[in-house]
Formats: structure tokens, C-alpha cells, sequence
């Protein structure tokens, strides 16, 4: 069984450390035995479907999407008929490339909430070495 440990896991997430060791003192996440204390993996993967969850909860709208990214607008970059929009959602740098024209449209600017909805026909998987 894989284990993280609390700053690893918190990593994972997208949240501080503290904001784990409160989910732990309040039972939201087990831990193990181990000294220092670790997080089984299968109770890892099920807080990161509930925050996920509660992200699609909070929606107010409906896509066949489901790798749906909420986040903050960290740039917006507009040049001639294109625009690079970077989103930063918990661990996770998102790009969309999308026409200026759009970018305008949804009035997106640096801080701006935004949600990146990936739909692709190919996702490559990879872990670590070891």
C-alpha cells in the first residue's frame, strides 16, 4: 500500500500542510501507524474526488467534461488574433490557446476565478521511477 507523508500529500491536494493535519485531527483523512505519520494512498485519491466534487458542487454550469480544473487567472497574454490564458489550480498549471476574441468576451484577467475543462481523445500517464 502506498503512503505519503503529510507534506506530500498536502502537496498533492493543493493545500498547506496545516490545512492536512486539521482534515486528520478531524477525521477526514487516516493515518497511519508510522512515525512520522503517513497517509494511505486509497484515502488520499478519496479526499482528492470529494474536493473535486465540492469544486463541480460550487459550478453553476453543466459540460460532458469531467476533467474540469477550477482556478485562478495567473496570465493572460493577447497578441494579434490568439491569447494564451494560464490558470493555476491547486498544484496544477493549466494553458488554454483560444481566440483573443474569446478572451475578451469572458473578461479574463490576472486573479480572474476561472474553470479549464480538458476533453481530449489521448492522456499519457506516467509515474515515477523505482
Amino acid at each position: 500500500m502506498q503512503t505519503y507523508r503529510i507534506a506530500r500529500a498536502a502537496q498533492l491536494l493543493g493545500v498547506s500542510d496545516d490545512t492536512v493535519r486539521r482534515w486528520v485531527d478531524q477525521g477526514l483523512l487516516p493515518v497511519t501507524d508510522s512515525t512520522p505519520a503517513e497517509i494511505p494512498g486509497d484515502a488520499l485519491a478519496a479526499r482528492a474526488l470529494e474536493l473535486a466534487d465540492e469544486a463541480t458542487a460550487q459550478s453553476d454550469s453543466l459540460s460532458s467534461a469531467r476533467n474540469r480544473f477550477v482556478g485562478i487567472v495567473t496570465r493572460v497574454q493577447i497578441e494579434g488574433l490568439m491569447a494564451q490564458v494560464d490558470i493555476q489550480a491547486g498544484p496544477h498549471r493549466v494553458v488554454s490557446l483560444m481566440s483573443a476574441e474569446a478572451a475578451r468576451d469572458l473578461r479574463l484577467e490576472i486573479g480572474s476565478l476561472a474553470t479549464a475543462s480538458v476533453k481530449a481523445t489521448q492522456v499519457v500517464i506516467e509515474v515515477p521511477k523505482g
